[in-house]
């Protein structure tokens, strides 16, 4: 790799100037960053924290299901520095309950002093209502630092990237849209945008609007449901004789998904059947499965809302739904573990099985390590059975 790309590259990432520009005033008095050896951990955890406090200072109304909270830090200051396309975990305590779900940052990652949650309401959803309907101007929350791998990474996902968002999905596209837009001359950003209902969009004007102007970006919408008379975009949902029409050479370009698991798991298989490589296709975690019971290896003698036993440890235990993911029923009963995606990838929520079954998807990615001791991923588990756990 040449110096002038690696130079392109690192001019890039956030911060990469100003640490040039202090490494030549310390090499001017004889010194360099070993000086500062003692400090190295606080550097990274205010890089990296594994816990913030962040405050709501503003909530922005963006269609009937869906709101935009903007949070800063709390007692002021930069947050945090991000990779558009990462997600922090909030934390929240709903009705006595402990828990956290992660979300997306729909704002630019120039923008240092805040960060921008874009957030859907999920049917049946447990935070997202509260979230929407509860919380207050001024309320202090607790949350991760960024983390997550689905973003752009300028070295190796080059510049002609293709997004297929869903919904909600949309929130780290934009990220990356404003990023893209911020910091690079020779881009082809284009979006391919699903949605139900007309009325329900989120941030389409705004994206419309940098479509007119920007030649490098380009949105292509569809509507599965509820198109009015005056909508230009697609109907109908997106299939492989739309996207061949839509993509001109389909291999050669770098693709993120983002969106419920079905639209995920379409877009995946639409992908490949274009002949697209693994390599070339990456997907943001989003949960786990609504209903594990429709998915291949689940065991077809269980019954979704069959109660089943959790043992922890010898003496505990409680009832829980065949259906619910394993940590959603510990938190409800009072046991936390770390945790962040809830959706497989991260494994910081693994925990033993001592006996009994559990189904875990393919998404959570049990590694061979974990299953030669019997570690599961608490977020994708789902028991069949009777179980004990160690945590």
């Amino acid at each position: 790799m040449g110096m002038e790309k690696i130079d392109r590259v690192m001019n890039e990432v956030i911060g990469y100037d100003e640490a040039l520009v202090t490494k030549e005033k310390l090499e001017q008095t004889g010194h360099d960053f070993s000086a500062q050896k003692g400090n190295v951990k606080n550097v990274v955890e205010k890089l990296h924290p594994k816990r913030q406090q962040i405050v709501l200072n503003e909530i922005r109304y963006e269609t009937p299901s869906t709101s935009t909270f903007v949070f800063s830090k709390k007692g002021g200051g930069n947050l945090p520095p991000f990779q558009a396309g990462q997600y922090i975990n909030l934390f929240v305590n709903i009705q006595g309950v402990s828990t956290a779900r992660p979300y997306s940052i729909s704002s630019s990652p120039f923008i240092r002093d805040k960060y921008e949650l874009t957030i859907k309401r999920a049917e049946g959803g447990f935070v997202s209502p509260y979230l929407l309907d509860q919380v207050k101007l001024g309320q202090i929350f607790e949350s991760s630092g960024p983390m997550g791998s689905f973003h752009h990474n300028p070295l190796f996902h080059g510049d002609d990237l293709v997004f297929l968002a869903g919904g909600s999905g949309i929130a780290p596209a934009m990220s990356m849209l404003k990023a893209l837009r911020a910091v690079k001359k020779d881009f082809r950003f284009h979006v391919i945008y699903s949605n139900s209902y007309e009325n329900d969009v989120i941030f389409i004007n705004e994206l419309r609007n940098i479509a007119a102007s920007d030649s490098r970006f380009v949105l292509t919408e569809f509507l599965s449901r509820d198109a009015g008379p005056d909508y230009k975009g697609n109907r109908g949902r997106l299939t492989r004789e739309k996207l061949v029409n839509l993509i001109n050479d389909p291999l050669t370009k770098m693709y993120y998904i983002c969106g419920p698991t079905p639209f995920n798991d379409n877009a995946i298989e639409l992908l490949v059947s274009l002949g697209v490589r693994s390599g070339r296709i990456l997907v943001d975690g989003n949960g786990p499965p609504k209903n594990p019971e429709t998915l291949d290896g689940w065991p077809s003698s269980v019954k979704k809302g069959t109660k089943v036993v959790v043992q922890v440890g010898k003496e505990i235990q409680f009832l829980t739904e065949v259906g619910e993911p394993l940590l959603n029923s510990l938190e409800r009963n009072g046991f936390t573990t770390e945790n962040a995606c809830r959706s497989g990838e991260c494994s910081l929520c693994r925990i033993r099985l001592v006996s009994g079954k559990v189904f875990s998807p393919a998404e959570a990615k049990i590694r061979k390590s974990d299953k030669r001791f019997g570690y599961i991923h608490s977020c994708v588990a789902f028991p069949t059975e009777n179980i004990e756990i160690e945590l």
